[in-house]
């Protein structure tokens, strides 16, 4: 499934203006500790998340993570924002808490 094709399905709201719609997804992870995620997310995952500063994006381009998705309707901050920009990191937005977020991800990625 595609970054564009989860974010229409799952009627999340695409954050950012500059990014890889059409990378494929390679998995979920859901964590905050962004360290953690740097060491343990495989690559192409979707990272869901409540942390929205630019070391989120950081991750994201480290990581080689196919998105962000952040949960509970919070936004990035302007910097984190700009950033996502400027790397191509497709950020999309989720009003559920993370594990609703998770679970209609994987309902999205199943039903393909």
């Amino acid at each position: 499934m595609k970054v564009s094709e989860l974010c229409k399905a799952a009627g999340f709201t695409l954050v950012t203006d500059k990014q890889d719609n059409d990378r494929e997804i390679g998995g979920v992870y859901a964590c905050d500790l962004l360290s953690w995620v740097i060491g343990r997310a495989a690559q192409d995952a979707v990272l869901v998340t409540v942390m929205t500063n630019v070391n989120v994006i950081a991750v994201a381009v480290m990581a080689d993570l196919s998105c962000v998705v952040l949960c509970e309707g919070v936004s990035l901050d302007s910097a984190a924002l700009q950033k996502a920009n400027e790397n191509g990191v497709a950020v999309l937005s989720s009003d559920k808490p993370v594990y609703e977020t998770c679970l209609l991800i994987n309902k999205v990625m199943c039903n393909k």
